[in-house]
């Protein structure tokens, strides 16, 4: 029998706010309980929790960018375009949300993106409002064409998808073809960066190469290309300090690498995810992308990887810059076991395999060893520095916090979905479902779900008035995902992939499918 979602929250203790984590204790007795024995049950926990947030932001802030879920009030951070609702759509899909879907459509349908009074980033427009109208596209064209009956408004997402690369794509507009990240669309201006930053860089390729091959126009491929051409060809040589990893700024007059610092941590991480996912998406075309990754992983593994000498059962990723390590890290950086398990998967390296599950287990590590289960921001586990107040849970966690802000990042989650997958193992899949329980217990308010600023503090210390818009499009599409059935859009051992999630959890269509 089928429990309805709103008796399947009151069994799990979902609604109950009034405690630390209302349930958490007695979590071996609510992860047993009949209520929620199932898969299915989980998937419908999390599609409640999908529509919670969702009614939330339509009734106090759409078409804003986001729910303020502690205020009810709204915000505007990404150019009020609706990052929201953009950002949701493919989730809404994969969940089988009509009504949700339509009104992502009509939503769209109203966007004029060439009107904005704020600087526009174009790495986030390109990963939020292009991946999701393309994945959008993508997925109703194909698996899920069966739920909208509107030709029209599935066809106005590639319509729009190429408006707003036609608004955007001045950026490319430079010397060397390395794009401005800070746009006045308006003046058809920038921010008068010098550099650009190597993750907003190599973060564009999967998405407008996607586009041009939709639109059978290599324009909005070749000028993304160009961009990440430097990145795979790093000049000088000394910023690439170890095989494949390179430094975190470029030239955008010359294209050359500024710096050889070295990390997977944000700033840097998306490049590295997107190597081997452009090879994913098209094996005959990025081949190069490939290589390049494979030598970046390796490099990782011989030169990045680090213990914390309390645990050094767990394996953390260090970051390097002329000489010296940096013994960080941060929940950002927690896509990288996904990564190795994905890059592994595809190329049949079992040694990339095992070393991913290293990482995911040092990343659930950061989760089941703080008060509320949740993750922090940022961590080190660097001897020398360990706060005097944290000297006790350094010696049992392994790490000490360095920002115990949970922002609704997707990171641990992601990976603990790649993990699942791809091994079949399901104590992966427990750890999801941890992972979302914590987080329901921790962020929910009666509108939607806030960031906190202490995860290792009673009720996650104090509720952020803010809730980012890839909690649709990422945490709570990978939570349902893990539990879900399996379905074309899945990520798939080997190479039977016929989806790729882009940085944002935007599945688009491979090529060669």
């Amino acid at each position: 029998m089928r429990v309805t979602s709103s008796l399947l929250l009151v069994a799990l203790g979902l609604v109950d706010l009034t405690t630390a984590h209302p349930f958490w204790q007695d979590a071996e007795t609510v992860l047993s309980a009949s209520s929620v024995s199932t898969n299915q049950q989980k998937a419908d926990a999390v599609k409640e929790a999908f529509q919670h947030a969702w009614n939330g932001y339509m009734k106090y802030a759409f078409p804003h960018d986001e729910l303020r879920p502690v205020s009810n009030g709204y915000g505007d951070s990404r150019n009020g375009w609706g990052a929201s609702a953009v950002d949701a759509l493919s989730t809404a899909i994969i969940m089988g949300n009509q009504d949700a879907v339509n009104t992502i459509l009509d939503h769209i349908k109203s966007i004029d993106y060439s009107k904005t009074s704020d600087q526009v980033s174009l790495f986030e427009t390109t990963i939020r409002y292009l991946a999701g109208m393309l994945s959008g596209y993508d997925l109703l064209t194909g698996p899920a064409a069966n739920l909208v009956t509107d030709s029209d408004s599935v066809d106005n997402l590639l319509t729009q998808s190429k408006n707003l690369a036609d608004v955007l794509k001045f950026a490319f507009d430079t010397p060397s073809g390395v794009p401005y990240n800070g746009l006045n669309i308006t003046s058809q201006g920038n921010d008068e960066a010098t550099t650009n930053g190597l993750a907003v860089t190599g973060t564009l390729v999967l998405e407008w190469t996607r586009l041009s091959d939709l639109l059978g126009d290599d324009e909005y491929a070749n000028l993304s290309q160009k961009a990440e051409s430097y990145l795979l060809n790093p000049q000088p040589a000394t910023t690439e300090p170890f095989p494949g990893l390179v430094g975190s700024h470029i030239s955008i007059e010359t294209g050359e690498f500024t710096d050889g610092s070295v990390s997977w941590n944000g700033g840097d991480d998306s490049f590295y995810e997107y190597l081997i996912k452009m090879y994913v998406y098209d094996p005959t075309r990025f081949k190069t992308y490939k290589d390049r990754w494979v030598l970046a992983a390796e490099s990782t593994m011989k030169h990045l990887v680090s213990h914390p000498q309390p645990r050094p059962e767990l394996t953390f990723l260090s970051s390097y810059n002329n000489g010296n390590y940096d013994l960080s890290s941060q929940h950002l950086t927690c896509f990288d076991g996904g990564s190795f398990l994905l890059g592994g998967s595809v190329l049949g390296r079992q040694d990339f395999i095992d070393f991913g599950l290293e990482l995911v287990h040092g990343c659930e590590a950061t989760y089941n060893s703080t008060l509320t289960h949740v993750g922090p921001d940022s961590w080190g586990w660097d001897p020398k520095r360990v706060p005097s107040n944290q000297k006790a849970f350094y010696e049992k966690a392994g790490f000490y916090i360095n920002s115990g802000y949970y922002v609704l990042r997707p990171e641990v989650i992601e990976s603990f979905y790649y993990a699942y997958r791809i091994t079949g193992n399901s104590v992966y899949r427990d750890w999801v479902w941890n992972a979302f329980v914590a987080i329901n217990a921790t962020c929910r308010t009666d509108s939607g779900f806030a960031a906190v600023t202490n995860v290792n503090a009673a009720n996650g210390g104090s509720k952020d008035d803010n809730q980012e818009s890839f909690l649709f499009a990422e945490v709570l599409k990978y939570s349902y995902l893990t539990h879900a059935e399996d379905a074309e859009w899945q990520i798939q051992e080997g190479d039977k992939n016929t989806f790729v999630f882009n940085t944002e959890a935007h599945p688009m269509r491979v090529k060669h499918t």
